[in-house]
């Protein structure tokens, strides 16, 4: 196998765009690609997902992506997997890369939701669930969640104090991202104020609708332009793993099977360990799911996670750096951007340009992006070159 390397990342402000899906998307990548020192005639794919463009009545949208770079003879393909989506994009780049069929791919995610009421939107996010047995008698993502959660506060003792400080470092950390949706920082006495969504869930343990893109250009290092002056992620593992789709046919509400395999197996493709990671963007679209993440992938033991986040360890300068970029919670959560956007926050991080949210010297880092309740999950692990 080819070795894989990112070589450009761009993404806007998330939260809510005066554009199209389309036109953002055109624009971030054409940002990624010139990053890396290309032009759009280099890209030789383009891999691109957005779960809800029917929403602006616009499905096939990687042909008018293409177009819009000046490409529009190179073939595209749309990769869904819920709010997995553009991180399964990303590994069928790797893949199409590693195997030597393509030196230059261009990953693309993006999602507008925000011309359409609450209502609307919430009932375009269920549909990721089991419709038959969750979305058609009531479910929703805050409810499916919230079902964990209160699982993990049954058998673990967590308390809502630790979800609130996941919500309080998330909010604090995105509050020196330009390109998150909050950046406002929040006290623990707003957190355990806020409005309750469904219990034990309160309106800080969720994440945003937002609207947002973020793009990726995965390269063979022989593409690569040397007299750039970026620093080039290495993809040392990329693995998707699935697990059962529905909550009711679960043995287990207190972790998610998903995250565990593909965290296991890209460690091993990987060949290093959780200590070994210098920071990890995981999939925070509730408190809770970080919680897990941090437990599933190996990075705390099972029913410790809470407390570590309580006790400062996942915080920018703590031991254990989790969500720096402010994660789905306070950077947003367009679904179809959200994998994208974790690799943009890689990418700045190895190059130096984090700011206030800067780890000191990483040398490697973990993205971890989950579809729906965890019915698929993909990791990917970076090395800084």
């Amino acid at each position: 196998m080819e070795e894989v390397w990112v070589a450009g990342a761009a993404m806007n402000k998330f939260g809510k765009m005066s554009e199209t899906g389309r036109e953002a998307a055109a624009k971030v990548s054409l940002e990624a690609i010139q990053g890396a020192g290309l032009q759009p005639k280099d890209i030789e794919y383009t891999f691109v997902s957005n779960c809800f463009g029917v929403a602006e009545r616009q499905a096939h949208v990687g042909p008018l992506i293409n177009t819009a770079l000046g490409i529009p003879q190179v073939p595209s393909a749309t990769i869904e997997s819920a709010c997995s989506s553009s991180s399964a994009a990303l590994h069928e780049a790797y893949v199409h890369v590693a195997g030597g069929f393509l030196n230059a791919a261009l990953v693309v995610g993006v999602e507008k939701l925000s011309h359409m009421e609450t209502l609307a939107a919430t009932s375009y996010f269920a549909m990721g669930s089991d419709y038959a047995f969750e979305a058609r008698n009531g479910a929703t993502f805050p409810g499916l969640y919230a079902t964990l959660a209160s699982a993990h506060m049954h058998k673990y003792g967590t308390k809502s104090e630790q979800l609130g400080a996941v919500a309080v470092k998330n909010h604090q950390n995105a509050s020196g991202n330009p390109h998150a949706h909050f950046q406002k920082p929040i006290s623990m006495d707003t957190y355990m104020n806020s409005a309750p969504i469904a219990w034990p869930l309160k309106l800080y343990d969720c994440c945003p609708f937002s609207d947002g893109a973020a793009a990726v250009v995965v390269l063979n290092p022989a593409r690569f332009r040397h007299d750039v002056p970026i620093t080039p992620a290495v993809i040392r593992a990329s693995t998707r793993a699935g697990s059962i789709a529905a909550l009711q046919d679960r043995p287990d509400l207190t972790a998610l099977p998903a995250s565990h395999i593909a965290g296991e197996k890209a460690f091993k493709q990987a060949k290093v360990s959780p200590k070994d990671i210098d920071f990890s963007e995981v999939h925070d679209c509730f408190t809770i799911a970080e919680v897990l993440a941090m437990e599933d992938l190996g990075f705390y033991p099972k029913g410790k996670a809470a407390q570590a986040a309580a006790e400062g360890q996942t915080a920018v300068d703590g031991a254990t750096p989790i969500n720096v970029s402010g994660g789905l919670k306070a950077k947003g959560h367009p679904v179809s951007a959200t994998g994208a956007a974790q690799v943009v926050e890689v990418f700045e991080q190895f190059n130096g340009h984090a700011g206030k949210r800067q780890v000191k010297d990483p040398q490697w880092a973990l993205a971890h992006n989950v579809g729906a309740t965890g019915g698929s999950c993909s990791v990917h692990i970076f090395e800084r070159k």
